[in-house]
């Protein structure tokens, strides 16, 4: 799994050590220790931070970076960032929403709603990862979480499910993850699973090679 976005390892640290919080890196940059953030609709920010509490991004508004340690984080209809981060809390993407790079989570759900587009990397350790009709184009992954690309979605670069270790991500390790591939749903790049899982796959659906699983297939709306 790939690292973190270094605004959440900051923030841990400023919250582990008791340290003051950083200095906002920009004027249109808003950094909290406590408490939520929120970026009104059809808004522009920079850097927007937070330890504990949420961050919301209202509908049409655009920021930076979005993220926070303790809290959602939350993007609106429409609305634009390049990066979304957390370590404790959710991630939903509203409808015609688009982050340009990466989006993570360690310990969240994610969900991205109808029209909604990651052009980097979407990956967390513990939650659901569910895609409404949705695109991400730097493929998918998790630990323990399961994974819905649900009809007519669209990922590019794989997914991949990776096996816990003896350490910081052993959590869950014992439940199978369930990966459903729902009707008309294309995913590009190799699925490969280095742990058990429960794959499903839509008989409408296009998939790349299957790498660690048996694929069960379905018909209709849902498995």
């Amino acid at each position: 799994m790939r690292r973190f976005p270094t605004i959440l390892i900051l923030a841990a640290l400023v919250l582990g050590l008791g340290l003051p919080p950083l200095a906002s890196a920009g004027d249109n940059d808003i950094d909290k220790v406590n408490g939520s953030v929120q970026v009104a609709a059809g808004q522009q920010a920079g850097d927007v931070s937070t330890v504990n509490g949420a961050v919301h991004v209202g509908d049409g508004a655009s920021v930076h970076e979005a993220s926070t340690v303790n809290g959602e984080v939350e993007l609106g209809d429409k609305a634009q960032a390049t990066e979304l981060g957390t370590v404790n809390g959710a991630i939903s993407m509203g409808g015609a929403s688009r982050v340009s790079g990466k989006v993570n989570a360690v310990n969240g759900s994610i969900h991205l709603a109808r029209g909604a587009e990651i052009g980097g990397r979407l990956e967390n350790v513990n939650g659901a990862i569910v895609l409404d009709g949705a695109h991400v184009a730097g493929g998918i992954g998790t630990v323990g979480g399961d994974i819905t690309v649900g009809a007519d979605s669209r990922v590019e670069g794989g997914i991949l499910v990776d096996k816990p270790n003896n350490g910081w991500f052993h959590w869950g390790s014992d439940r199978k993850p369930v990966i459903v591939i729902g009707p008309h749903a294309v995913v590009q790049g190799t699925l490969e699973f280095r742990r058990e899982v429960v794959l499903k796959v839509s008989d409408s659906a296009q998939i790349g090679p299957v790498k660690g699983a048996t694929v069960e297939k379905f018909s209709g709306a849902t498995p």
